[in-house]
C-alpha cells in the first residue's frame, strides 16, 4: 500500500524569463516500509522533491498525499502537527544542539510536542540504544563522532514513531566506514521498524542499501530501477547508471 504519492508534482522558482523549472510533473508511489533512492547530477531536484515529500516547502503544480492526506489543502498548523508527528527528518549536517545531551537531543520533538518529560526521556534512550549509542547518551555532541552524531539525529526522527523518513544526503558528511553504518540502519528503519525511508544520495555505495531507485534528471523521473540485494554488485550497476545518465543528452 502506498504511504506517499505524488501526482503531477512541479516547483518552479522565479517568474518570467528567470523561471527555473526545479521539479517538473513528477507522479510516483512509495510503499509502506519500502526504501527509496533518489539520485541524479547535482541541480535535478531532488532536494526540491524531498522538502516537497516532507511539506517544507509548497509545489507549484501538483499535489502529495500522505498516507491519503493531500498536504496542499492543509492549513499551516496542521501541516506543522503532520510534520511533527508522521514523518522524521535527516539532514547531512546534524543539526544537534550542542548543550544537550544525546538523549536530550533525540528526545527534542516529543519534548517540543508537549510530551510528558519522564516519557519523552525514555522513548529517546530506547532509540538511542536501538542504534547503538546505549552507552552514550549522556554524552553531548563535541564528545561523539560524525557517525555516532548522526545516528542521534536518526534516533530523534524516529522517537515521534513517524511512518515516513526523509534522509537528505544522510552520509555526505560521513567517512566510508561510518556511511554504511548509517545506511545500514536507514535500511533496518524500514525492514525491521517498518517505517518507510526515502533518501537522497549522490554516493552509488549507499544508494545500493535501498529497495528501489528513482533517478532523476532535469527535475523529471527518468530511470527506475529496483535492486536484489542478493546481487553483490549492486553498486557498480547504480554507478554505471548514474554515469549513463550524466552522459545522457
Amino acid at each position: 500500500m502506498a504511504l506517499v504519492q505524488t501526482m503531477g508534482l512541479t516547483k518552479i522558482y522565479g517568474k518570467g524569463d528567470t523561471a527555473v523549472v526545479a521539479l517538473d510533473h513528477v507522479s510516483m508511489e512509495v510503499n509502506e516500509g519500502e526504501f527509496v533512492a533518489v539520485m541524479g547530477p547535482s541541480g535535478c531536484g531532488k532536494s526540491t522533491l524531498l522538502h516537497l515529500l516532507g511539506g517544507l516547502d509548497r509545489p507549484s503544480e501538483g499535489e502529495v498525499l500522505i498516507a491519503g492526506v493531500p498536504l496542499g489543502r492543509l492549513a499551516d498548523d496542521a501541516l506543522t502537527e503532520l510534520r511533527r508527528r508522521r514523518i522524521g527528518f535527516i539532514f547531512q549536517f546534524y543539526n544537534l544542539i550542542p548543550v544537550l545531551s544525546a538523549a536530550e537531543n533525540a528526545a527534542l520533538p516529543l519534548t517540543l510536542d508537549g510530551a510528558d518529560g519522564a516519557k519523552a526521556k525514555n522513548k529517546a534512550e530506547e532509540w538511542l540504544r536501538r542504534v547503538g549509542l546505549g552507552n552514550r547518551l549522556r554524552s553531548r555532541p563535541d564528545q561523539l563522532s560524525g557517525g555516532q552524531q548522526q545516528r542521534v539525529a536518526i534516533a530523534r526522527a524516529l522517537v515521534a514513531e513517524p511512518a515516513l523518513v526523509l534522509a537528505d544526503e544522510p552520509t555526505g558528511n560521513l567517512d566510508t566506514r561510518s556511511s554504511r553504518e548509517v545506511a545500514g540502519i536507514l535500511r533496518q528503519v524500514a525492514k525491521e521498524w517498518g517505517r518507510t525511508v526515502v533518501m537522497v544520495t549522490h554516493d552509488p555505495q549507499i544508494a545500493a542499501y535501498a529497495d528501489r531507485i528513482l533517478f532523476l534528471k532535469d527535475g523529471a523521473v527518468v530511470d527506475e530501477t529496483r535492486l536484489d540485494h542478493k546481487n553483490a554488485d549492486n553498486a557498480t550497476m547504480v554507478a554505471d547508471k548514474m554515469s549513463d545518465l550524466a552522459g545522457a543528452t
